[in-house]
């Protein structure tokens, strides 16, 4: 089966230990293929042993980095941060930052985002080991020898010389944090000279067996911060209704970029509600790391307060989509989305409804399920992403409980469906709403699922069906499910790709006794509705279908024409999602909430927007929207009762 991405950045005491502040997978990774030598329990703790003696660094001081940036786990560059080994050696290459929280996928500037050299240390680490960056990435030995050759070179070029005294190694361990904020290096500076101070220890049968001797004179001389350039300005007023806990904590600058809008004419049209897949304050550290993702606010679950770590005129890399990115507000929400419902408390839906109803005030943003979103309700910007889009934060987020706090309510008519060609809103509720999902270990990062079952529990969502019976199969998405095996989606509660949502409203395509069926996804999809218990009709909705006798296009990002594009600006890449299915079919209809917009685009190097003629409908496909060129379709408006 084919395997979605899952958002990793988990808090260390899920896992049991304490792991690393800016990374964002801590699952020990079992890929890397060692000999029966390197299987020892010892061999680990004399690779570090040797390659501090090696380059003159304080074993303490090796050991302490190590676990702050892995937890004394091996990493096979995991996520966006391209880490790798147990001292998170870093390699962003355009490819991560096409498929990855950033979604450059099209875009000619895509290099400037990988253009940070913290983003790069194992490139570094193998100009001054010698070793080649494959053997830094893959064995555990010479990643070890690339971490303690890279320290050695900052303590060199920040002190002029090595030192025996742990303490003398405090501006060397900020700057290997690649952490710009003073604030933030030096939370990661106290964690590591916290770890050296009292001495740690691991023992795992996955990982590698370590142990550190505790140092309690070794403290951090806090003076030789000021050997580098760490920001240390005052953080901005964060932008929140007063009634709300709010502080504002930076970003790294890599993991977003700076703008001006709305009032550059960038226009801020959708708000995107994620999953942290981990701690509050795991999320933040992560966010101030640079090479990956990042968001407006981050809430946490206990008591709703917030952080917010991107100003909303500037673009925060969230969701996977750069044309998403650029007309969104991203909110991380603390929490696991296989266990959603143990952590959306009523707290979060009460503060997350006062921030999103301040934030669409104030950015004019339409109180409807397609501007205001899940992240697993987010297009992929281009057909090889699709796939790989992340899911949070589930069908355990209370979609009707929430918009019903938020004051747009998606169930305050009659339930039942209408004739066909009318649309109809998704009401099946939350807590009567009962389905059963099978959850893996790969579905929840918190690592609570050791084995593949079912969970019965409350949803947002209703299964779509391939026909109007019970044991029919799952209705197929070939880009998603794309194995010569594969016949049907799954129930996996990380398949998006066949469910639909609560506040979704899709067209009535037939209907058979217990059983609507809806154009979904392309194809003619299936729900259950007895007596239209899980359906509202949706009187005035858009509808859209193609112009022609051929299939309307579907997009992912709405970019303007290379010819609109001022002289000496390289255009970004638009194409149309290519997969089987994607596209309007002649005869079928869609939704389209509001009226099209105009395409639009946003170099970040010197402030410039584009903006194009073509204009484009948001339009609920399947569980996620795309974008339709409005001239590709024609519009209309189903009758109201």
């Amino acid at each position: 089966m084919h395997k979605r991405k899952v958002k990793r950045w988990l808090p260390a005491a899920v896992l049991g230990g304490t792991l690393a502040a800016g990374a964002f997978a801590f699952l020990p990774s079992f890929a890397q293929a060692q000999n029966e030598d390197d299987a020892k329990a010892s061999s680990t703790q004399a690779d570090f042993a040797a390659a501090a003696a090696e380059f003159k660094v304080p074993l303490a001081v090796l050991l302490g980095v190590a676990h702050e940036e892995s937890g004394w786990q091996q990493h096979s560059g995991y996520s966006n941060t391209g880490g790798w080994g147990l001292m998170n050696l870093t390699d962003v290459t355009p490819k991560m930052v096409a498929g990855g929280s950033a979604g450059a996928a099209g875009r000619s500037d895509i290099g400037s985002f990988t253009d940070h050299p913290e983003m790069h240390t194992l490139r570094t680490a193998a100009k001054l080991t010698g070793v080649p960056a494959d053997r830094l990435r893959k064995d555990r030995k010479d990643n070890i020898r690339g971490g303690a050759a890279l320290l050695a070179a900052y303590q060199k070029q920040l002190t002029g010389g090595t030192s025996d005294d742990p303490s003398q190694w405090t501006a060397a361990v900020a700057k290997y944090s690649r952490l710009t904020d003073k604030k933030a290096a030096t939370s990661y500076v106290d964690k590591v000279y916290a770890t050296i101070t009292s001495g740690a220890r691991q023992k795992s049968a996955h990982s590698p067996s370590v142990k550190m001797q505790a140092e309690p004179a070794a403290k951090p001389v806090a003076g030789q911060l000021g050997k580098l350039k760490l920001k240390d300005t005052p953080s901005p007023q964060a932008e929140c209704p007063p009634e709300m806990t709010c502080r504002f904590i930076p970003a790294a600058a890599s993991n977003g970029q700076v703008s001006d809008r709305p009032a550059n004419g960038i226009k801020i049209t959708q708000i995107v509600l994620h999953t942290t897949e981990g701690s509050y304050e795991n999320a933040i550290k992560t966010f101030q790391t640079a090479g990956g993702a990042s968001s407006q606010y981050v809430m946490k679950s206990s008591d709703g307060s917030v952080t917010q770590m991107v100003p909303n005129k500037d673009v925060a890399f969230g969701d996977g989509n750069y044309d998403s990115n650029l007309h969104s507000i991203q909110i991380e929400h603390e929490g696991f989305s296989a266990h959603g419902a143990d952590w959306y408390t009523p707290a979060v839906y009460e503060q997350t409804a006062t921030l999103v109803k301040y934030l669409a005030a104030r950015y004019n943003v339409p109180l409807d399920r397609q501007h205001i979103l899940g992240h697993d309700n987010v297009a992929g910007p281009s057909t090889d992403t699709v796939s790989g889009m992340h899911w949070d934060p589930g069908n355990g987020w209370d979609w009707t409980r929430f918009m019903q706090v938020l004051g747009a309510p998606i169930d305050d008519g009659a339930r039942g469906v209408g004739p066909i060609g009318t649309a109809v809103t998704i009401t099946p509720g939350f807590e009567e709403n009962q389905q059963t999902h099978t959850v893996c270990p790969d579905d929840d990062p918190s690592g609570a699922v050791k084995s593949c079952g079912p969970v019965t529990a409350p949803s947002s969502a209703l299964f779509v069906r391939s026909a109007p019976r019970d044991d029919a199969p799952l209705l197929l998405d070939p880009v998603v499910h794309g194995g010569e095996d594969e016949t049907s989606g799954t129930d996996r509660v990380s398949d998006w790709s066949t469910t639909v949502q609560a506040g979704q409203k899709f067209v009535v395509a037939d209907r058979q006794g217990d059983w609507t069926a809806i154009w979904f996804d392309g194809q003619k999809g299936w729900i259950h509705n007895p007596g239209g218990k899980n359906t509202t009709p949706a009187p005035g909705a858009h509808l859209i279908k193609a112009g022609g006798a051929t299939a309307a296009p579907v997009y992912g990002t709405a970019y303007p024409d290379p010819a609109e594009y001022p002289k000496g600006m390289s255009p970004s890449k638009q194409t149309p999602l290519t997969g089987k299915n994607y596209a309007i079919p002649a005869g079928q209809s869609y939704v389209a909430e509001q009226p099209p917009v105009e395409s639009e685009d946003f170099s970040p190097s010197d402030g410039t927007v584009v903006k194009g003629a073509k204009r484009y409908y948001t339009v609920q496909f399947n569980h996620r929207y795309v974008l339709v060129n409005a001239a590709d379709v024609t519009a209309a408006k189903t009758a109201r009762h």
